[in-house]
């Protein structure tokens, strides 16, 4: 078994102490769904350590002002962001493969001036063949 930072680990005494809160605290923020934790086949609570750090942000946002409505609100709209940032991505890597795998994409060179030169995939630049021979000035 992995573990990473969504693996259940923690019983609630040992989370709220990480979290700084009681342990009724977490219960109420359970119930009203701002930290879900896992539950084990005896139904006790078993929290991970993004359960913890949420659980601190919880706090930091509360000795803030903010209302749990509120800190519901922000939770949710975090996740949000979270599960649209994986989507750029994966539409990005999409993106990408796309573009490398497709027939005939663009391939640029640079030109005998320095300019950028857009070939067809398996074209080759015509290259200069003349020789240029310099022969410096006798000073003497």
């Amino acid at each position: 078994m992995s573990m990473d930072e969504t693996s259940p680990l923690f019983v609630i005494s040992v989370a709220a102490e990480l979290a700084g809160m009681h342990p009724q605290t977490l219960r109420q923020y359970d119930r009203l769904g701002l930290v879900s934790p896992t539950r084990t086949a005896g139904k006790s609570r078993r929290y991970s350590m993004r359960d913890v750090v949420q659980l601190r942000e919880i706090a930091q946002l509360s000795s803030e002002g903010v209302s749990l409505e509120g800190i519901r609100r922000v939770l949710g709209l975090e996740d949000e962001v979270a599960t649209l940032k994986a989507r750029v991505r994966e539409l990005e890597a999409t993106l990408a493969d796309e573009v490398l795998n497709r027939p005939g994409r663009r391939v640029f060179a640079a030109g005998s001036e320095g300019e950028v030169v857009t070939l067809r995939s398996g074209t080759r630049v015509r290259r200069e063949t003349a020789m240029v021979v310099w022969r410096p000035l006798d000073r003497s």
